[in-house]
């Protein structure tokens, strides 16, 4: 009997969340909050500035504020780095929003909001909850996304409908599945600075909104 508590013990001691780990989270989250917000404003001002659709052309401002931010992601200047980055993503997304309100409204725009809440708090909840190590789920994850990328660029191209299904649906389980995996390495030890794990959630986030956006929008096409 000693032996099953001492195990049992054991069993909880590994899954127990350190101190530093729960500083980098609590750091994480104060940042995602803020940049979400800074975000939001920049896309409305986009919509009152009458932002123009970029398509492709917006990765490249992107990619380099993005290697900015891995490059200065130790110092102060990597959170400036990614409040540009927020800030631009929500600036591109102005035209996308513009474009669904003038057509159907503003309603698929508050279901994208909502389901994206609702995907973000409860994958972060159950990898809180269950504290399980997701570590295994990398390769897949980084794979998947890379996939779906390239047919995303790919159907800008083609213009199929299906297929423009098939990416939707791929960023929506990835992102979700990358917002559990990169919650999980911070409460695990696996990622120790917050700046590159509030730029991952941030991404997963902006994904699946665009993605739920985009499955209500062909619902209502």
């Amino acid at each position: 009997m000693s032996d099953y508590n001492l195990a049992s013990q054991t069993a909880t001691a590994s899954v127990e969340v350190s101190e530093s780990a729960l500083k980098v989270l609590r750091n994480t989250y104060f940042l995602l909050g803020m940049t979400l917000t800074f975000s939001a404003i920049c896309a409305v001002a986009g919509m009152v500035l009458r932002m123009p659709y970029l398509g492709l052309w917006m990765l490249l401002p992107y990619i380099g504020i993005l290697f900015a931010v891995e490059k200065n992601k130790t110092n102060s200047w990597g959170i400036v780095w990614v409040f540009a980055l927020t800030g631009w993503l929500g600036l591109t997304l102005a035209p996308i929003l513009s474009a669904y309100m003038s057509a159907i409204g503003f309603e698929p725009i508050a279901l994208a909001l909502g389901g994206t809440a609702t995907i973000f708090f409860a994958s972060s909840a159950y990898v809180l909850t269950t504290k399980k190590n997701l570590n295994f789920m990398s390769g897949f994850l980084m794979t998947g996304i890379l996939v779906a990328f390239i047919a995303g660029i790919a159907n800008v191209f083609l213009q199929i409908q299906g297929l423009a299904l098939a990416v939707s649906c791929m960023f929506l389980v990835l992102s979700s599945g990358l917002m559990m995996w990169q919650t999980s390495a911070i409460i695990h030890g696996g990622e120790t600075n917050y700046i590159s794990a509030t730029v991952t959630l941030f991404v997963s986030i902006y994904n699946v909104f665009l993605s739920l956006l985009s499955l209500i929008g062909m619902s209502n096409d």
